[in-house]
């Protein structure tokens, strides 16, 4: 096999990794990005104080299935409240260098940010938002008329990414990884990104939710539609989730 994957593979091996940051003696980043402290910031419900999910681990994994199609009826401020823990939610924090979640993450790194384009939750203004981890809220980021078209369009014209109830954007903070990891760090990123939509699944099937990972999408434009640089943090996957 030869291309650009191929490559990023061979590249990648131990074998041909230089020393990180991590093993020059570097500062470790940030554990989340700064949200700008002017932003309108919404408490969401605690983690502890919820009472979700009804069904089995087995009953959720047998029925999931990737769902396009909703229903009107909107998502709640809690059940948006506990997927955003399920999928990024903070149970421990090692400072300075790493996070245990509701999710694994190659060396605790957890390199992910979570925005939200939201359509039809409870409570909520539709528009864009982004997840404050460390204190579960949300911090408004886009409420303009028609940023829902402008991230349809960044999503190769997929209408159901503004029907759903909430679209979950996942970027990538790649330093936050390979400064441990170095360039194999990219690698971890991919895979975080499984566990954590697939976490996303589960969940969203406990409380009568469903769920579609979309991978299709313009990397350049929906950067721009978050107003990121696409290089020290960009869009990695998206998934929408809304009532059945």
């Amino acid at each position: 096999m030869t291309g650009i994957g191929q490559e990023f593979m061979d590249k990648t091996k131990f074998q041909n990794l230089a020393k990180s940051d991590q093993m020059r003696g570097v500062e470790p980043p940030p554990l989340e990005s700064r949200v700008d402290p002017k932003r309108t910031i919404i408490d969401l419900p605690k983690p502890n104080a919820l009472k979700m999910g009804s069904s089995s681990l087995r009953e959720a994994v047998d029925n999931r299935r990737s769902v396009r199609s909703y229903s009107r009826d909107p998502i709640s401020l809690e059940e948006l409240s506990f997927l955003l823990w399920c999928t990024q939610g903070i149970q421990q924090v090692m400072v300075p260098h790493a996070t245990l979640r509701t999710v694994p993450s190659a060396g605790a790194r957890h390199a992910f940010e979570t925005y939200l384009l939201v359509n039809n939750v409870d409570t909520l203004k539709s528009g864009l938002y982004r997840y404050k981890t460390f204190d579960h809220q949300l911090a408004e980021m886009d409420l303009n008329p028609g940023i829902d078209d402008f991230i349809v369009q960044a999503c190769l014209g997929q209408q159901f990414v503004k029907t759903c109830g909430a679209a979950f954007i996942w970027t990538a903070v790649p330093y936050r990884m390979t400064w441990r990891y170095g360039e194999r760090g990219y690698r971890y990123l991919l895979l975080d990104a499984g566990h954590v939509c697939q976490n996303l699944y589960l969940c969203a099937e406990s409380i009568g939710c469903g769920v579609c990972a979309i991978g299709a999408f313009s990397d350049d434009d929906m950067n721009h539609c978050l107003d990121i640089d696409g290089r020290e943090q960009f869009v990695i996957y998206m998934a929408t989730v809304g009532k059945r």
